[in-house]
């Protein structure tokens, strides 16, 4: 099983690494836990939207810019909902 081309642990890897990147260009203070959580559901959720759009990306790298612009749209959204 993979999702958009990368295996499974490459996806809770590479997920982490796009949570964190968001955390830190977000300026939000979240653990290890949650950057794996957001970067991962940032991915899954936003390349859900770009698949309904009729685009559709394959690969690592994709799956971080993916990941990274979806966890940073789940953060805000976050926040807008904690206010």
């Amino acid at each position: 099983m993979d999702v958009n081309g990368v295996g499974w642990i490459a996806a809770i890897i590479i997920g982490g690494f796009a949570g964190w990147m968001a955390e830190q260009f977000m300026k939000s203070n979240m653990g290890l836990f949650m950057n794996i959580i957001l970067g991962i559901i940032g991915a899954v959720v936003l390349n859900a939207i770009l698949t309904f759009a009729g685009m559709s990306f394959t690969g690592w790298l994709a799956y971080l810019i993916i990941g990274f612009i979806g966890a940073c749209i789940l953060i805000a959204v976050g926040r807008a909902v904690r206010r």
